[in-house]
């Protein structure tokens, strides 16, 4: 039996007649077939043997040419690794690894037999993008909002106006009041218009269909 057009890593469940069964199994003629997609927030083990539980973190690795949705996702709070000019193989062993879901354009990558998790993106725009993988897997509930530096993933740390003078000119640090910093690539974020432009998305996003009209996304805070 062969899926069509489905890549192999989207598929965690074939029936065959009510019954479970894989991708070698022979069809009969009038046998009824059902495929299932990687269930994210059911435990099916049982019935697959592929799981013990569902996992309890989302992590991520996105392909090329998926920079815009990396930081999206770093955005709302979730680690994501990116970089546009990883390989297949280097991909396929950081998700392994570091039990990452692979998020990717390309269904060659997903029919690895290596592949443990992955998806395939239906959507072009780049906040349609976010939308889809937020349903796809139910994420609504898991936002930590500038939790993570939107540049290199890291977390972001919490820090006083007093510790940050020499990052930050003095209007700004007598303006507001929070300035979250990355150790890493040495970035302070702070809640200013473009902060109010992210967190109206994110609104949006948790409250159902996009009105995308009029919102641009920065990688930084004014």
């Amino acid at each position: 039996m062969m899926v069509l057009g489905i890549p192999r890593a989207e598929i965690e469940l074939i029936l065959v007649n009510s019954h479970r069964a894989d991708e070698g199994h022979k069809l009969k003629e009038g046998d009824f077939v059902s495929v299932y997609p990687t269930f994210e927030t059911i435990d099916i083990s049982p019935l697959t043997g592929r799981r013990d539980k569902p996992e309890p973190e989302m992590r991520f690795i996105a392909d090329a040419h998926l920079g815009k949705l990396s930081k999206y996702l770093r955005m709302l709070g979730f680690d994501t690794l990116y970089r546009n000019d990883f390989g297949d193989d280097e991909i396929i062993h950081i998700a392994l690894n570091e039990e990452r879901i692979i998020l990717t354009r390309d269904r060659m990558l997903l029919n690895s037999t290596r592949v443990r998790r992955g998806y395939y993106l239906r959507a072009t725009d780049k906040h349609a993008l976010l939308t889809e993988v937020v349903a796809r897997f139910g994420l609504k509930s898991l936002f930590k909002p500038f939790s993570r530096c939107m540049t290199c993933n890291q977390p972001l740390v919490l820090k006083a106006s007093a510790e940050l003078t020499a990052l930050v000119d003095a209007p700004t640090l007598a303006r507001f009041d929070e300035f979250y910093y990355c150790a890493n690539c040495r970035k302070v974020f702070w809640k200013g218009s473009h902060f109010k432009r992210m967190e109206a998305l994110i609104l949006q996003i948790a409250s159902g269909p996009q009105n995308r009209r009029g919102w641009r996304g920065t990688s930084a805070c004014d």
